[in-house]
């Protein structure tokens, strides 16, 4: 069995087509059936961005339905479902807050799929059928980082197959929480703090005292912030040189590969390690393209570069 691990969509149909064609499936009037041998995995972020997001949404869900797709949840998808979702102990308000920043962040889907609509809570209802996380005898997929410990701190509030409940998403919001932190790693990986004083800011605007680091990398804590920080080079220049990386408690607790998007890649695809691999290219720019991994269920390692797909939509 080949799996086609395809990248962070964010709602543009159009390249998602574009990748599914050249893969080799067909539309039958219903959905997208893919080539004998076949099974198409995405790798979440399907929303947020694009201008083309029932669409995605519908490609993705017909797949599903007919059993011949799977998906993991992308930290857009949970941030729709929470900021769909009323606050109970704060009447109101929302689990995330509706402030300037996230509905921005949320603003391309709501055009499409108003607030509050039979619409909207249709796809909020559908989110929910979506897995943090897939593990199978070969490798192992999640949105941002496989993170056994965070894993197990959600694994009780969740459905036998990994899926949010209602009072999972609420446990999951409250910030200042190991449910909470738990959650950020597995859908927004790893970070740690930056030296006192330094701040950055990211491509949102939200201004940032922690920084995303490369955790598929080995022996985090002995490296500088330099060699594992995933941020532009000109907040870089911000951080001394020798800054060490502080309070990193991971470490990657499984021999099979594991497969993830989320970190807006560029240039020629390849592994991150000799165990890791995104597909994540930033297909929602259009410097960027949508991107898959075609991995052979019968032998997943060595993982190579030779694999990768990339749909060049220009």
């Amino acid at each position: 069995m080949i799996i086609d691990i395809i990248g962070d969509v964010h709602g543009y149909a159009d390249k998602l087509t574009g990748l599914l064609e050249q893969l080799g499936y067909v539309h039958n009037g219903q959905y997208f059936v893919p080539p004998e041998g076949h099974r198409a995995l995405f790798i979440g972020d399907l929303i947020d961005r694009g201008t083309q997001q029932v669409a995605t949404l519908e490609i993705v869900f017909a797949m599903l339905d007919a059993d011949v797709a799977d998906v993991v949840m992308g930290n857009h998808e949970y941030n729709a479902i929470a900021f769909a979702t009323p606050d109970p102990r704060n009447p109101g308000e929302y689990l995330r807050s509706h402030n300037d920043i996230h509905t921005r962040q949320h603003e391309t889907f709501l055009a499409e799929v108003p607030f509050g609509s039979e619409q909207h809570q249709y796809w909020i209802k559908r989110f929910y059928e979506i897995p943090l996380w897939i593990e199978t005898d070969y490798a192992c997929f999640v949105h941002a980082c496989w993170d056994v410990d965070s894993m197990a701190v959600l694994k009780p509030m969740l459905t036998s197959d990994n899926c949010l409940t209602p009072h999972a998403l609420e446990i999951t919001s409250r910030e200042f929480t190991a449910p909470f932190d738990a959650l950020e790693r597995v859908l927004k990986g790893v970070e740690t703090p930056l030296p006192e004083g330094i701040v950055m800011v990211d491509k949102e605007g939200t201004v940032r005292k922690r920084v995303r680091v490369r955790w598929w990398l080995d022996d985090l804590k002995s490296r500088t912030l330099h060699e594992i920080a995933r941020a532009p080079s000109s907040a870089l220049a911000q951080i001394p040189i020798d800054a060490m990386a502080e309070n990193i408690d991971f470490a990657l607790k499984t021999h099979k590969p594991v497969f993830v998007g989320h970190y807006w890649l560029a240039g020629e695809p390849e592994p991150l390690s000799a165990q890791v691999v995104c597909t994540d290219y930033s297909a929602a720019i259009d410097s960027g393209y949508l991107t898959c991994y075609q991995l052979d269920t019968a032998k997943p390692l060595p993982l190579n570069a030779d694999n990768f797909i990339q749909y060049r939509h220009d």
